[in-house]
């Protein structure tokens, strides 16, 4: 049986409400974080709290300052630096939000971006899936170009070419598994 940990309470910007959620991440201690898209937030709930979650990124209105998201697709936890990264889709941009308490801003990863999923392999490399330029690279954190893993050969269906790449997951080989939306 499955319990409902947020929404069903109409799409709206309460704590206990969703606004077109899109990606979503639990950590080993089942917080779950979710990219509440067209609210313009990331909102997490704890371990066995299913009545309000907590914003805990954006949440300040649609836009582009630090301190804003604009049509966030997805989201992961960092443990190592205890931290949020976020694909920005409508900022064209990742981001990284620490959790510590008093945090009111991100910074900026990468930069110039369609991004639209997002995962983390255990050597920390960060994988990106790119909509518009139909592509997935990896990145070291601190580098803004990456390496090309997946697509990158125009939009298309044959096995070296993807049709807006969405969500993303790395196994412990480091093999990448992509979900081809248009394909």
């Amino acid at each position: 049986q499955g319990v409902t940990i947020d929404g069903g309470h109409g799409r709206d910007d309460d704590t206990n409400q969703l606004n077109w959620p899109q990606g979503l991440f639990v950590d080993d201690d089942q917080t779950v974080v979710i990219a509440d898209c067209a609210n313009n937030r990331i909102m997490q709930w704890k371990n066995g709290d299913t009545t309000n979650g907590q914003v805990v990124a954006g949440g300040k209105g649609k836009g582009n300052g630090l301190n804003q998201l604009n049509f966030p697709t997805d989201v992961l936890i960092d443990k190592e630096t205890d931290s949020l990264i976020i694909c920005d889709q409508g900022n064209r941009r990742v981001v990284r939000w620490s959790r510590r308490s008093g945090t009111t801003q991100g910074e900026i990863l990468i930069d110039n971006i369609d991004c639209y999923g997002l995962a983390m392999d255990e050597q920390r490399y960060l994988y990106v899936s790119d909509w518009k330029k139909h592509e997935v690279r990896r990145y070291q954190l601190g580098d803004n170009n990456g390496t090309l893993v997946a697509g990158g050969n125009g939009k298309g269906a044959g096995f070296n070419k993807l049709n807006e790449p969405r969500y993303l997951f790395v196994d412990r080989q480091q093999n990448v598994y992509v979900s081809d939306n248009e394909n």
